[in-house]
């Protein structure tokens, strides 16, 4: 298979507005858009963030990358949608409405993982909850329609990528459709959307109509006929018999006397559906084409009946990820066929570069004056080197949205912006709080052969091995950590994004560079647990490798002549966790001297693969079959606060729970003074010494900025 190939992004001839330049922020206001000498926008955006003129933010990224295009881009940020008319504050857009909830998922943001209220919100100044609607997608697209009927509505962000298809939603225990159907918008970005939306505005802006644009990569329409000359992927049953022949056209068959069309029917059938159909488990004896080529998902009516099938939906998605050899996936939604092109080719570096260098004021909008946005405060000093995680867990969310495949900046571009810090951001004290990613130390680290992986559909890099073909030199990272500490003006930099550390313990080196200049006394890492059972269901190594790395972490921190601790974290209620495994991990902690300040409840994303597990109670890592391993999850609320409890088992307020629970469960072992115990006799007599113990115990901080950016910005992994 040769390895796909996109068009640049600097490529498109600038629509004409680019002789204004850049404007110093984007207008929220038409006062603003006066002030620039603007009679109209031509795109509007509408953000459920407040808006932050900073390349963490993704309306500002879309926004100055479309202004860089030459188009006249405003924001809305954060409109009341009990109102029309605060959708028609910057007029009628000359292209399109761009639509996103924010850089967080609206319901994540605003309900914890035991959907209890959340009264904050990082991305809202003064961290005031409720300024953003329960599925701000939909709800900001049925205002747009209804503020200007005829304007095209373009939904994407992290919101819209996980809901592309039927998926889970866990707020209301449903399976729910594409949220293509529910917002009523005509086109769906998914993924990092820098190559759709610009081909999408030039096209647009070129006087095609928004209905005849349905080839873009990383996006998903609505189609009312499918297109002609095209072969079927038939996925829609997991029970298909040993033997089978290969299936007749359905589209050539009358539906009122069940016989065979005749020519000229079958003539005007093929103008408008599919005319090859290949069962699901024969497509791979067939020589397909990826252009003429889709996977038929089951329907929504079956995913949302069924959830074995859900499952096995799922299964098909994930293996349909790989931008080098992904297939159109189709799911019919009634009489309607939502149609999801396959992914975006990944950004290159130089175009990466070109994205993270436009000119952003790296501030908030002038408006908020006075006003503290607490996302922004977490972020303005730190630096996005790279965007993707090969990793796979089955918790996250970051595969289904920024994809698999890492895209690394520069050095270059990454020294500048830390400059750009140093000379722009106010009251900057010669500290970078991370040089990091989704994952910290997967910059520049990829398949060794493009061949190789422009045929790969595994769903990790490094599970359940690290892949032979896969680059785990860590120099490109180490050359960068060095180079960034030399820039002047700048004392410290640190890494606060999360660290895959069976990644780090194939090169030592990085280790020693990293424990000895760029940690600040605590460095975080995610185990999520110890017991292989589970760590199966979430595609983590075991904890052996945990072990191995804290061994190089101790040695290089004693080295160094630093005193420094890690902070593991674990997940409670993950699908295949059962309070066993639960009690396992809570003994380990207890071995380890870790005592939890921070725990997380599994939170089911729309369309992560340990969602599809805690719906379905199937495995889709394997093939799916009514018969197939049965995957269980704690569901209810009293089992989740449980799992959690155990996590927690040193606190008093969960005492009395693990009492009843172990005794319910036959361990009395685990309640009093002996060398298991996890919890005392009683409440006023703990004989289990936990005053002496918590002297020699790694304490997790609780500090307000590393709340944030633990618990609030880490829902893209969960």
């Amino acid at each position: 298979m040769i390895p796909q190939k996109a068009r640049d992004l600097s490529s498109y001839p600038k629509f004409w507005a680019e002789c204004l330049g850049p404007a110093p922020f984007l207008p929220l206001a038409k006062s603003e858009m006066d002030q620039l000498g603007w009679d109209s926008c031509d795109i509007v955006i509408i953000s459920g963030d407040a808006y932050v003129d900073h390349p963490s933010f993704g309306a500002a990224i879309i926004g100055r990358l479309l202004e860089y295009q030459g188009f006249r881009v405003g924001i809305i940020a954060q409109p009341d949608w009990r109102s029309v008319e605060s959708f028609q504050v910057l007029g009628k857009p000359n292209l399109f409405f761009g639509i996103t909830a924010g850089n967080m998922d609206s319901m994540i943001n605003r309900y914890t993982a035991d959907l209890r209220l959340r009264h904050d919100d990082a991305y809202t100044p003064d961290d005031i909850g409720g300024k953003r609607p329960d599925r701000a997608v939909t709800v900001y697209s049925q205002r747009c329609r209804e503020a200007f009927r005829d304007v095209p509505i373009v939904v994407g962000g992290i919101e819209a990528s996980l809901r592309r298809i039927a998926h889970y939603d866990y707020w209301t225990d449903k399976v729910r459709r594409s949220v293509l159907l529910d917002s009523g918008a005509d086109i769906l970005l998914y993924g990092n959307a820098e190559r759709a939306i610009i081909e999408l505005a030039w096209r647009l802006s070129q006087g095609e109509s928004i209905e005849s644009v349905n080839d873009i990569r990383g996006t998903a329409i609505i189609k009312n006929k499918l297109p002609t000359a095209w072969t079927e992927i038939d996925s829609t049953r997991i029970d298909w018999p040993k033997n089978i022949d290969q299936l007749p056209n359905p589209y050539n068959i009358n539906p009122e006397t069940g016989s065979t069309c005749s020519t000229e029917e079958k003539s005007a059938q093929t103008e408008e559906q599919a005319i090859k159909i290949v069962p699901f488990p024969l497509h791979r004896e067939h020589e397909l084409t990826l252009e003429n080529t889709y996977i038929r998902l089951p329907s929504f009516e079956k995913v949302r009946n069924d959830p074995a099938l859900y499952s096995h939906a799922s299964r098909v998605l994930h293996q349909e990820s790989n931008p080098m050899n992904a297939r159109t996936l189709v799911q019919r939604h009634g009489t309607q066929e939502i149609w999801v092109n396959p992914p975006p080719i990944p950004l290159e570096t130089h175009e990466m570069d070109m994205v993270f260098g436009l000119p952003y004021a790296r501030v908030p909008h002038p408006s908020y004056e006075g006003a503290t946005i607490p996302a922004y405060e977490m972020i303005k000093t730190s630096v996005n080197i790279m965007r993707g995680c090969f990793g796979g867990c089955t918790f996250c969310s970051i595969t289904e949205h920024e994809g698999r495949v890492i895209q690394s900046r520069s050095e270059d571009s990454i020294v500048k912006e830390i400059e750009e810090i140093r000379d722009k951001v106010p009251g900057f004290t010669g500290v970078i709080s991370d040089l990091g990613g989704p994952t910290a130390n997967m910059y520049q680290l990829n398949c060794k052969d493009p061949k190789i992986h422009a045929n790969c559909r595994r769903l990790s890099c490094v599970y359940p091995t690290i892949c032979k073909n896969l680059v785990t030199d860590h120099s490109p990272t180490t050359r960068l950590y060095r180079r960034a500490r030399k820039i002047p003006g700048i004392k410290k930099v640190a890494i606060a994004s999360g660290l895959r550390y069976d990644l780090a313990v194939e090169d030592p080196e990085y280790i020693k560079e990293l424990v000895t200049h760029h940690v600040g006394g605590y460095l975080k890492i995610a185990p999520e647990h110890t017991e292989d059972a589970t760590l199966s269901k979430m595609m983590k190594p075991g904890i052996g490798t945990f072990d191995s790395f804290k061994k190089l972490f101790d040695r290089y921190s004693k080295e160094a002549g630093k005193k420094q601790y890690l902070i593991p974290y674990f997940i409670a209620a993950h699908p295949g966790s059962h309070n066993k495994d639960m009690i396992n991990l809570a003994l380990w902690l207890k071995r380890n001297k870790y005592r939890l300040d921070q725990v997380q409840t599994f939170y089911p994303s729309p369309m992560a693969l340990a969602t599809a597990m805690y719906h379905s109670g199937k495995n889709p890592l394997k093939k799916v079959s009514y018969k197939s391993e049965k995957v269980y999850s704690a569901r209810t609320l009293p089992e989740r606060k449980l799992q959690k409890a155990l996590l927690r088992f040193h606190d008093k307020k969960n005492w009395p729970m693990l009492r009843e629970t172990f005794r319910n469960m036959g361990r009395e072992d685990l309640i009093g003074d002996g060398p298991n115990a996890l919890v005392p006799t009683d409440d006023l007599n703990p004989k289990h010494k936990l005053k002496s113990r918590s002297r020699s115990t790694s304490r997790m901080p609780v500090d307000k900025k590393t709340r944030l950016r633990n618990s609030r910005t880490k829902t893209r992994r969960r």
